[in-house]
């Protein structure tokens, strides 16, 4: 029974996967990434340096280069994809009723999210093949190389994002910007921890730290121990390091540890399926307790007694941006939220690492949260009968954003330098543009909010 359950969500899922168009585009984003992401001899792509030189490039590490990026770098992409994708409305109502296993059913769905994201995976294999036939590798063409490498690195890193996404779909606080955030901490931490036992010797348990899989593959076969490494945008010297890449693949403990984080996935879902809570209709609570009165948007206005009949209004987009911008700071405790960024604006004296980055989180979730919600679906249906026309409603947004985001940094000119109040007033204004943008294409604000969530953490960390 449980068998054919599992069977059958996974064919469902995989079915729906199959009629959706942002399906094909995750498809193309490997072998089109595939030629930015290697390192070139001029340092150009996505950097992958032992002591600020490049390694040679061979096949082995052309493929450990390309799983590398994709268990660090593209995580958040694949994480944005998994949540925001057809498969994310579920028949909860019918599913919540039946006497279905929830692990058998979180096993199927998971099988069909694991299966899309291998095939992802498959498609920069033969990505890796093409680029290894056209460009000059040291010691010749391997395909089995370049694909060992990039499996081995990247596998385990995608199937723990899938898992990942089962788990936070299993309970309510972590169905919705919740569970972004924390999955955002929990990609910032699988970044950080491997750091701390790059130091340690090889084995299974140093393995374990090391979830994106890149510690031992650029550190055991390095000369000097490798222990100096970098990836991303770094500057790098003149000459090249020889790194024999598949000695640190075949090191002690490195393919255990990396099957084990693969059967640690499988064993998130099943934890899943046991800790599934069913989804609670909303509906409004006779006598809601005083936080849910201090984060509501209060009561809607008395009616008028006798109607009065509005006028056409002069400027129609200065009454939508001053209503877009009401809709943004809804809620008592965003409007409280906003005083408070204020206030730390004009009284800390590091504008910009401490109010800015707070107004900016702020940003970051209201911009999405009004975003997502103006671009629902059905919502957009009805809107386009308004005599304002959606793509001015958007416009309206965009202004009301950069408006507010001004409102944020101008305080910052008490203690920082006009360029430094530009930058975060930009970035507000990016910010808007990116929801508004994320959210047509989506329909919801999960795919804004997430892409934000990034965005503050680099201008934190600027």
């Amino acid at each position: 029974m449980s068998r054919a359950i599992s069977q059958s969500a996974f064919d469902t899922s995989l079915r729906r996967y199959g009629r959706s168009w942002g399906l094909w585009l995750l498809l193309l984003v490997a072998p089109i990434g595939a030629r930015y992401m290697i390192p070139h001899g001029d340092g150009t792509g996505v950097v992958i340096a032992i002591g600020q030189h490049l390694p040679v490039m061979t096949s082995a590490f052309l493929g450990v280069s390309l799983g590398i990026v994709v268990s660090t770098l593209l995580l958040p992409i694949a994480w944005i994809y998994l949540r925001s994708n057809t498969t994310r409305r579920q028949p909860w109502q019918v599913e919540e009723v039946t006497a279905a296993s929830r692990v058998a059913i979180a096993l199927g769905r998971f099988g069909a999210d694991a299966a899309v994201l291998l095939g992802v995976l498959a498609a920069l294999t033969v990505a890796g093949w093409i680029l290894g036939a056209l460009i000059p590798l040291e010691g010749g063409f391997h395909a089995g190389e370049i694909a060992l490498g990039l499996w081995l690195v990247a596998a385990p890193a995608l199937l723990g994002i899938a898992a990942l996404r089962i788990l936070f779909d299993a309970m309510p606080a972590t169905r919705g910007g919740f569970g972004d955030f924390l999955y955002f901490v929990t990609w910032m931490v699988s970044l950080i921890a491997p750091i701390g036992a790059a130091d340690r010797a090889a084995s299974f348990a140093a393995n374990m730290y090391d979830f994106p899989g890149f510690v031992r593959p650029l550190q055991y076969g390095a000369p000097g121990g490798g222990t100096d490494f970098a990836i991303g945008g770094v500057e790098v010297l003149a000459g090249t390091v020889q790194l024999d890449v598949m000695a640190g693949l075949f090191s002690p403990g490195y393919i255990a540890a990396r099957l084990a984080w693969a059967a640690i996935a499988v064993a998130i879902v099943v934890v899943a399926g046991l800790v599934y809570r069913p989804h609670r209709a909303t509906q409004r609570q006779l006598a809601p307790g005083r936080l849910a009165r201090w984060t509501s948007a209060g009561p809607p206005p008395a009616v008028a007694a006798v109607p009065v009949v509005p006028k056409r209004i002069a400027v129609p987009l200065l009454g939508l941006v001053v209503t877009e911008a009401r809709l943004i700071l809804a809620g008592r405790l965003n409007r409280l939220l906003a005083l408070g960024a204020l206030a730390l604006a004009v009284l800390h004296p590091d504008f910009r690492h401490v109010a800015s980055p707070a107004a900016l989180l702020l940003i970051v979730f209201t911009f999405s949260a009004q975003a997502g919600r103006s671009e629902a679906r059905g919502l957009l249906r009805l809107t386009a009968t308004a005599p304002q026309s959606p793509m001015l409603r958007r416009v309206a947004f965009v202004i009301a954003g950069s408006v507010l985001a001004l409102g944020f940094a101008l305080p910052g000119l008490l203690h920082a330098a006009p360029s430094v109040v530009l930058t975060a007033f930009a970035v507000g204004s990016a910010a808007a543009v990116i929801a508004m943008a994320l959210a047509m294409l989506s329909g919801s604000a999960f795919a804004g909010r997430a892409l934000l969530c990034i965005v503050w953490y680099i201008y934190l960390s600027s």
